[in-house]
């Protein structure tokens, strides 16, 4: 459907709750096609989103940056109503932002990706990690450990078994303790007998290939929640093999999605699971930030106590049933970080700062604090960090944040502050990884942290009903929530550096990002990814329009 606002006339989906992420292409491309071969190719071979496929049309066909703003293919930017970009209010203040050329040269330079080494042999006398703890994976390099002994990386996790996926084109050293999927299916775990993966995306040729060579030909479950022509497209991808068998989620409520991110690997010697927070597409694995207590969500209408097993009611729940009281709790503030954003009504009193924000706040069963009085930091990423990231602005369309939902609310982009990760060595891989936490005022402790594939919607919180006798959530969601009193303490220290190793407590927690995060400034914009932006080129010396 098409809209017409303040930002111009906007081609969009019908959907007023986030468009939940989705695909992208393999390595960028720096020529365009001929038209007359765009069809099918410019159309990623997995289903996704709206934003996701103008990546993937970005990536190869990109729109080189020119001085001018004349472009053939920057359509849109000439279907507003009169006045500059600036008049917008979303797109990059001016070209001074350009980087200089030698900063470009080192970045392409910097972004080279290592060959595939082999995993080495596990150390002797160690014993297959089929009953340890369950891996908690946050976002991430196209190859394995790299030399690494793979059970070194797995005790870098000890206690939390909290792990952030590899990551392409960042210093080996930021990638010591991170994980990417092969090293998560690694025979050194043990003889895989079958598995299940649960995602939102499946590239099925990219997800046999990541398993061993003996393992390729084991049972595998994909449960999706794909429907008509998408379910179809899925069923196809797996026709050729044999061995893969597909469950399709119920999702009854309009707006769902099946978004819940987990694997089930049965072993001869035991079961593990691994909850994560990547689609199971090449790109969420390459260039991006990716990540116990349970906490799901399952699409329905819940009463009385059921109420209590999903959703932020759940986190209510367990914050009230096993966090620690803590003096002073209104000036601890909470911290949410996520890649997508769904409607939230008028003002914050909708959701956002009333039912939600009550939930985040509760720290034992005496908390008394009201929410009004806890500050509420929320991280997303500004268009400066998409166009100075990895990817570049194609980065945006796993940042699926429409125009639609962004002009309904703006009083919402004033608790917004930047992405910044240079204590994981990430500050230019957009994150994907979805995190929620409770810091001292001072940010040096942690009353309690949450990873999970939930973005901030209500979509995937739920939302009450009925004058609140009643929840309704739409999509499936799966997180760990990290609480103090599971491991002995009143709250965690929060680590100094990701990857420090041993040289910090055992337990200090390693919070992916950097702390305290900072206010967006008076010209930073949340990144809105089907609206253009071509004043200043991103990392590959491209601009984004989306169409």
């Amino acid at each position: 459907m098409s809209q017409e606002g303040n930002y111009g006339k906007w081609t969009i989906s019908s959907s007023d709750e986030s468009e939940e992420e989705k695909p992208r292409p393999d390595e960028p491309s720096t020529s365009f096609l001929p038209h007359a071969e765009q069809g099918a190719a410019t159309e990623p071979k997995y289903t996704c989103s709206e934003a996701r496929k103008a990546a993937h049309r970005r990536k190869i066909a990109p729109v080189q940056f020119s001085n001018t703003d004349s472009v053939s293919e920057a359509s849109p930017a000439k279907r507003q109503k009169g006045g500059s970009q600036e008049d917008l209010g979303w797109c990059l203040s001016s070209s001074e932002d350009e980087l200089p050329p030698e900063t470009q040269q080192k970045q392409a330079k910097d972004m080279g990706v290592n060959e595939e080494k082999g995993l080495p042999s596990p150390r002797d006398g160690a014993v297959p990690g089929a009953g340890r703890h369950s891996l908690s994976a946050g976002h991430g390099l196209e190859t394995s450990g790299q030399g690494q002994d793979i059970w070194d990386m797995l005790g870098k996790g000890d206690p939390f078994q909290f792990y952030l996926t590899r990551v392409s084109g960042i210093k080996p050293k930021y990638n010591s303790g991170a994980l990417h999927i092969r090293d998560i299916l690694s025979p050194l775990f043990g003889t895989l007998v079958s598995s299940a993966q649960f995602n939102y995306c499946f590239d099925v040729d990219w997800l046999v290939k990541q398993y061993p060579p003996e393992f390729r030909k084991k049972p595998v479950l994909l449960v999706h929640g794909d429907k008509r022509e998408a379910k179809a497209h899925l069923h196809a991808q797996a026709k050729p093999y044999e061995n893969i068998a597909l469950c399709q989620a119920k999702l009854d409520i309009a707006f769902g999605t099946h978004h819940t991110k987990m694997m089930l690997l049965l072993y001869e010697e035991g079961l593990r699971v691994v909850i994560h927070t990547s689609n199971l597409i090449h790109a969420d694995w390459h260039q991006k930030t990716q990540g116990v207590y349970l906490i799901g969500s399952t699409p329905g209408r819940f009463q009385g106590n059921q109420k209590d097993n999903w959703g932020h009611f759940r986190l209510r729940k367990l914050l009230k049933e096993h966090a620690s009281s803590i003096a002073k709790a209104e000036s601890w503030p909470v911290v949410g970080q996520f890649s997508s954003v769904g409607s939230m009504g008028a003002d914050e009193s909708k959701w956002l700062c009333s039912e939600f924000k009550e939930s985040l706040v509760t720290l034992g069963r005496e908390s008394r604090t009201p929410g009004s009085a806890v500050p509420l930091h929320l991280i997303y990423p500004s268009v400066e960090n998409v166009r100075t990231s990895l990817e570049g602005y194609p980065a945006g369309g796993s940042l699926p944040y429409s125009i639609q939902t962004a002009e309904k609310q703006n009083w919402l982009h004033s608790y917004f502050h930047k992405w910044s990760a240079d204590t994981s060595g990430r500050s230019n891989a957009m994150p994907h990884i979805k995190t929620y936490m409770r810091p001292s005022p001072d940010f040096s402790q942690l009353a309690w942290f949450l990873v999970t594939s939930a973005n901030l919607s209500k979509a995937a919180w739920g939302a009450l009903e009925k004058n609140g006798a009643q929840l309704m959530i739409r999509s499936y969601e799966l997180g760990v929530l990290f609480l103090p009193s599971a491991f002995g303490l009143d709250s965690f220290r929060v680590k100094q550096k990701f990857f420090s190793g041993s040289q910090e407590p055992t337990a200090s927690f390693p919070v992916p990002y950097d702390l305290p995060p900072e206010l967006y400034g008076s010209k930073d914009r949340p990144w809105i990814w089907n609206i253009p932006y071509v004043k200043a080129p991103d990392t590959h010396g491209n601009m984004w329009v989306p169409s």
